[in-house]
């Protein structure tokens, strides 16, 4: 089973829906047994770094998911998912984030139109099996202002937006990406599957 975290702001139906297609097993949940009891987290997330970490403490969940990831539950972050997964965010001065992943979380600066919303390329830096079939310079559908700097070695894509970006990251049990695959079509799909296929 695949535990999708509902902390009152992630695209939860879309996502869902999305793994529902592909036949997975899947749940929405803010209760502990059942994130314990699965095999993976998603957490999926539209919003303020912030209020996401305010809404994951208040539901008793920022420190126990952070402990299930950093005891390798598989975990796919999507947006805001990965972002919490880093030390700080621009967004909320002073906010610790979960820390799992060094690095911090900046604000797209200079003569480019913030947010960040569309289609966009990727550069595959590290073929893992999360891109099985997906070609190296595959469009995927973003929408953020915010952008992931890690301070260590877990770049998987790089996206150009005036500048070179993480687009996603992997470490381990880890897989998180800016973009939102299920609103990526076909290739979005084709990732989410690989998803699943680690999870089995």
């Amino acid at each position: 089973m695949i535990a999708i975290v509902d902390y009152g702001m992630g695209n939860l139906k879309s996502v869902t829906n999305a793994f529902k297609r592909l036949g997975a097993d899947v749940v929405i949940t803010r209760d502990k047994r059942e994130i314990e009891s699965s095999s993976a987290i998603v957490l999926p997330g539209v919003g303020a770094f912030g209020k996401c970490i305010e809404n994951l403490k208040k539901l008793d969940l920022f420190y126990f998911i952070k402990t299930l990831i950093m005891n390798d539950r598989r975990y796919l972050g999507i947006c805001l998912g990965m972002q919490t997964l880093f030390e700080s965010s621009e967004e909320a001065p002073g906010v610790e984030g979960m820390g799992v992943i060094k690095g911090t979380v900046p604000k797209f600066k200079g003569n480019i139109k913030v947010p960040h919303m569309g289609w966009n390329s990727i550069e595959i830096m590290k073929n893992t099996e999360i891109f099985d079939g997906i070609k190296k310079w595959e469009n995927f559908y973003f929408v953020h202002s915010y952008y992931c700097q890690p301070e260590e070695d877990v770049i998987a894509t790089k996206t150009r937006y005036g500048m070179d970006f993480a687009s996603s990251v992997q470490k381990g049990n880890i897989f998180a990406c800016q973009f939102h695959p299920e609103k990526s079509q076909k290739v979005g799909i084709r990732l989410l599957q690989n998803f699943i296929n680690m999870c089995r």
